[in-house]
């Protein structure tokens, strides 16, 4: 069965930093793309990071770039968000996302990022 779990979400205070993981199974993880979005009450789910199926690089929104880092280990079937320096901007629940080549999709059930003094 597929899925995508994520986990590492919580509350931190404005400057903090959270490391979210995604653990996927049920598919062949390196053939898919990985995503991280987010959506925040009342706003459009946006892309956050997105990295390719062997890749060493990621590519982020520009609301998160120079604070975010994304990676992916494959042999764990995992990707990482690392989030640094988060902003009350940055609440959100947070899903990650697996895309292959020929359009198929999965999600997980996302986890929840609260920046908050």
């Amino acid at each position: 069965q597929v899925q995508l779990v994520e986990s590492g979400g919580g509350l931190v205070q404005p400057g903090g930093s959270l490391r979210l993981s995604c653990t996927a199974s049920g598919f062949t993880f390196r053939n898919y793309a990985m995503n991280w979005y987010r959506q925040a009450p009342g706003k459009e789910r946006e892309l956050v990071a997105g990295i390719g199926r062997n890749d060493g690089s990621a590519n982020y929104a520009d609301s998160v770039k120079g604070r975010f880092i994304m990676s992916r280990d494959n042999a764990k079937n995992t990707v990482y968000l690392q989030m640094n320096s988060l902003k009350p901007e940055d609440t959100a629940t947070y899903y990650c996302n697996a895309k292959n080549l020929w359009g198929s999709a999965y999600w997980g059930q996302g986890t929840q990022v609260t920046v908050s003094s």
